[in-house]
């Protein structure tokens, strides 16, 4: 059975992966997502196809850092650890819907149906290019906020690493999900000033976690009366 401390340490790894692969999805996928022609156009699908890579990475680091979680925090609070699962496990299933709906418009670029009309095929582009746009929005922000406030809860109150690092999770999670329903109703684009403003305490969290994890562990007296 692996130590806590490996543990920590597969977390950290995990944690940071997430970071590395999904701002690397995103800059990929910027031609296809801000050009409103791309499935009729010349296309860099090469390039759509490493950020896809990029986010199946993704989803296994999303579920990669609850798993390695699980076995210490839920000697802790079980409820709360199992919770923490399934949730990541949703967030990676969303992101990965959100990926194959990217990969139908290259398939569509590179094989159109014969016969097909170029004004469907843009139609059917955009509109699988906005289901990405719509899993974008409820995995890392309304499922990935929902996340982050319950491990953070779940740290805080088992003292596994320092209190202040449990607190920023609280914050971040409630205001990465406020921040979500604002974009829900249009208040702004998700993508832009506020909402990337919102996502700062999360993406600062789970740095602090991550760098917590990979350089000192769980706090050993929280371990040895889990």
């Amino acid at each position: 059975m692996a130590t806590p401390r490996t543990l920590a340490t597969a977390a950290g790894a995990c944690f940071l992966a997430t970071h590395v692969t999904s701002i690397g999805g995103l800059i990929l996928y910027g031609p296809l997502l801000k050009t409103a022609d791309y499935v009729t156009g010349a296309g860099t699908d090469s390039r759509i196809l490493l950020g896809a890579l990029l986010e199946v990475l993704l989803t296994l680091s999303v579920v990669g850092t609850a798993v390695t979680l699980h076995p210490v925090t839920r000697r802790r609070h079980e409820a709360l650890a199992t919770g923490y699962v399934a949730l990541r496990t949703l967030e990676a299933a969303v992101i990965a819907v959100g990926i194959v709906s990217l990969l139908a418009v290259v398939t569509l670029r590179r094989k159109p149906p014969t016969g097909a009309d170029p004004g469907a095929l843009l139609t059917t582009g955009k509109a699988l290019a906005a289901v990405h746009d719509w899993t974008f929005l409820l995995g890392p922000n309304f499922i990935c906020g929902a996340n982050t406030a319950l491990l953070a809860l779940l740290l805080y109150r088992s003292r596994l690493v320092p209190r202040p690092i449990a607190v920023l999770g609280l914050a971040g999670g409630a205001l990465i999900f406020a921040s979500a329903i604002a974009v829900l109703f249009g208040a702004y684009e998700q993508v832009s000033g506020p909402g990337m403003l919102a996502a700062v305490p999360v993406f600062a969290w789970e740095l602090c976690l991550a760098v917590r994890l990979l350089t000192k562990g769980f706090t050993p007296t929280a371990t040895a009366t889990a």
